[in-house]
């Protein structure tokens, strides 16, 4: 079975814009993206006139390791807010705040476009059936195994003590697609895997809620859920659900090679808000009780810190503030 994973997600310490280079060969049926921070470019992504997905597409959560109900609830919440319903619902309560849905809709500016998330099956294994240590091709495994059909995406997410070749490295999450027989027949599924960072890595994939290990130290922002690891993969599970909508088997937007592109929100890397620059995440909101900062909110009242998106209708990076 012909396996690929098509874009790896490395969060930039210093708000720059990034570009990727391919992995070398020895990476067998992978083709992973690692990225470095360069002056920034004008950003294009250009349209290679694939699939980009559209519709309903469920999101399906495999949480690998140890994730407490707490820290299941707010990805769950996220992406139960991401949905139109939710936006309705968000703006009754927070009519002044921007919402998670609002985030979202820029990916509907897309060719093709026009993704409506939903929450699908939770899966736990905290027992790690494959190891504390995984390869990419076991991440694509787990996706396999934890249910895959066509207008759906696999989300695995790998707790703060699980091992990802080779995360921190050279990446804080990946997205790709792969070849499975479903119910309708042999489909390609696209998949993703984000860690969190709490132990291995908030340096370089939890920041701005940690100082990053290059570059300006400024002083950390207060995470809205009060988790650095959780906040920290939230916002690499944003930017791989928005590279995954469009560009889900390698062939929708991006910019570079085929194999080395960036996407919707690896364009804006580093970019939170209006007024970003290296070391500053730019203008966001912040809770008056907790300090938190933030730029969304979602269901229940739940705010977020979500990257920036690349607007098609603008070329430029949207932000919510």
């Amino acid at each position: 079975m012909a396996e690929r994973v098509t874009k790896a997600l490395m969060r930039p310490l210093l708000c720059c814009i990034i570009v990727v280079a391919v992995a070398p060969a020895g990476c067998a049926a992978f083709n992973p993206r690692m990225l470095f921070l360069v002056k920034p470019d004008p950003i294009v992504l250009k349209d290679h006139h694939g699939v980009v997905l559209s519709g309903n597409v469920t999101v399906n959560v495999l949480y690998y390791g140890r994730f407490t109900p707490a820290q299941r609830a707010v990805v769950a919440d996220f992406v139960r807010s991401a949905s139109a319903a939710a936006a309705a619902a968000v703006a009754a309560q927070h009519p002044r705040v921007p919402s998670v849905a609002a985030w979202w809709s820029t990916t509907s500016l897309y060719r093709g476009g026009g993704a409506r998330l939903r929450l699908g099956m939770q899966v736990t294994d905290e027992r790690m059936s494959l190891g504390r240590s995984l390869s990419l091709d076991n991440v694509t495994a787990l996706a396999r195994a934890a249910g895959h059909h066509r207008g759906a995406v696999t989300a695995v997410l790998t707790a703060p003590d699980v091992l990802v070749a080779p995360f921190c490295m050279s990446r804080c999450g990946v997205h790709g697609h792969a070849g499975g027989v479903g119910a309708h027949g042999r489909a390609r599924y696209a998949y993703l895997w984000a860690g969190n960072p709490a132990q291995q890595c908030p340096g370089q994939c939890a920041w701005p809620f940690h100082q990053p290990v290059y570059g300006p130290q400024a002083p950390p922002l207060v995470p809205p859920n009060g988790d650095v690891g959780v906040d920290g993969m939230v916002i690499s599970l944003a930017a791989l659900l928005a590279g995954t909508v469009t560009n889900p088997y390698g062939d929708g937007y991006y910019q570079g090679d085929a194999g080395a592109g960036m996407e919707a929100a690896t364009a804006c890397a580093g970019v939170f808000g209006s007024g970003a620059f290296p070391g500053y995440p730019g203008k966001l909101l912040k809770d008056p009780v907790t300090g938190a900062s933030y730029n969304a909110v979602g269901l229940a009242g739940r705010k977020y810190l979500l990257p920036a998106l690349w607007d098609p209708t603008t070329s430029q990076c949207k932000t919510l503030v």
